[in-house]
């Protein structure tokens, strides 16, 4: 579950910042993003471990192809939000700088918190938490 909460806590506050002109409004959204960012962390550990002990628990093993499938989109996940959430934390860290020297808008600081790349690499790390959470709950096979 924290799992799934923290994505969203994240997700809500990069949103969020970025319809936000002033620095500091950014960084008092931003910094509270490692919070979520946290409960991911913790919420993936937690999902891998008792995942594996339930496919154990049930006789399924890691064999199972849906398995794999969870498996190899828990890693990739992890690996594109993370890309995702670089950027957010160099933003985080470019509004404090900049509200501190006067908190006058910035274009850099807006180029950063909606540049597509890094946002498209989120939005595709909560897809495939979806199609995880798919692959759970139907599982094909």
């Amino acid at each position: 579950m924290s799992f799934f909460a923290g994505a969203a806590v994240v997700g809500t506050l990069q949103h969020a910042a970025i319809r936000r002109q002033r620095p500091s409004e950014v960084y008092a959204l931003l910094r509270l993003a490692p919070a979520g960012a946290a409960l991911v962390g913790l919420g993936a550990l937690l999902t891998l471990g008792f995942g594996i002990a339930l496919a154990e628990h049930e006789g399924l093993g890691l064999s199972p192809a849906w398995i794999q499938a969870a498996l190899g989109l828990w890693v990739a996940s992890m690996a594109v939000g993370g890309y995702g959430g670089r950027t957010a934390r160099q933003a985080r860290h470019l509004a404090q700088r900049l509200a501190a020297e006067g908190d006058a808008p910035s274009n850099e600081l807006h180029a950063l918190l909606a540049a597509p790349i890094p946002l498209a690499a989120s939005y595709a790390s909560g897809v495939m938490l979806l199609a995880i959470l798919a692959l759970m709950v139907w599982q094909p096979g």
